[in-house]
């Protein structure tokens, strides 16, 4: 049963049960995906009902940062814990390559998926690397014949929500692979072009506030995190 926090249906999963539950998804028929809704996007999802429909639509449903684990807590439905998504992807990437799957990277500017997949070479011994494509497309076709032709058991799609939640819904099945992951900006961390925030920072859930100190310019998206607690309590309110 999954935690409703303000419409978006969370998995109630610790990271490494998430992770185990990823990997087994490799192994199941058909087409899965994963999402990993922060409070941005859960904002999002409140506004846009396609994009509600694609997130609530994923096999799991991660909470990407503190802001959704405290928003759960505040309507009396706890979460085990935060499973940040690129940490997410790094478990699965190591269970892949004991196992000598086959991963496409999708997203970024021009040459950063390139950058990322020899650094995820070096990394992860065993890692199979199907292929790679920017995020800079304006046909969805092409991009799906490439990655249903590279043979690719898992797809990491970072295009940014909800681009990249739609577009997993719409175009998973066609990719022939077993499972696509929405990674938003973690093409960029892969490739080493963004930095992740501290341990420090990570633990006390302050990794938005390093963001936005490194990147001022998202000051408007991370006035969505306030928002969000707003709605939570709205929500509270109602729920008595």
């Amino acid at each position: 049963m999954r935690i409703n926090v303000l419409g978006v249906g969370f998995d109630n999963l610790t990271l490494r049960e998430a992770i185990d539950r990823g990997a087994a998804l490799l192994d199941e028929a058909g087409c899965h995906y994963v999402v990993t809704p922060n409070p941005e996007i859960v904002e999002v999802c409140r506004e846009n009902p396609e994009a509600m429909r694609a997130v609530n639509g994923a096999a799991l449903v991660l909470p990407d940062g503190i802001g959704v684990i405290k928003g759960a807590a505040m309507l009396g439905t706890p979460l085990k814990e935060k499973t940040p998504g690129i940490e997410f992807a790094m478990g699965l990437m190591g269970k892949m390559a004991e196992r000598g799957k086959s991963l496409y990277l999708l997203g970024a500017k021009p040459g950063v998926a390139q950058q990322a997949a020899a650094r995820l070479k070096a990394q992860y011994s065993g890692l199979k690397i199907a292929g790679t494509h920017d995020g800079y497309f304006k046909e969805d076709a092409p991009v799906v014949e490439a990655i249903r032709e590279s043979g690719a058991d898992c797809v990491f799609v970072c295009l940014g929500a909800p681009k990249q939640e739609l577009w997993m819904e719409k175009n998973g099945p066609a990719t022939g692979a077993r499972l696509l992951c929405g990674l938003g900006g973690s093409m960029d961390v892969f490739a080493g072009t963004v930095e992740r925030a501290p341990k420090f920072w990570s633990d006390h859930g302050l990794e938005w506030f390093y963001r936005l100190c490194k990147e001022p310019k998202r000051v408007g998206r991370m006035l969505r995190l306030p928002l969000f607690l707003v709605h939570v309590r709205q929500e509270k309110r109602s729920r008595k």
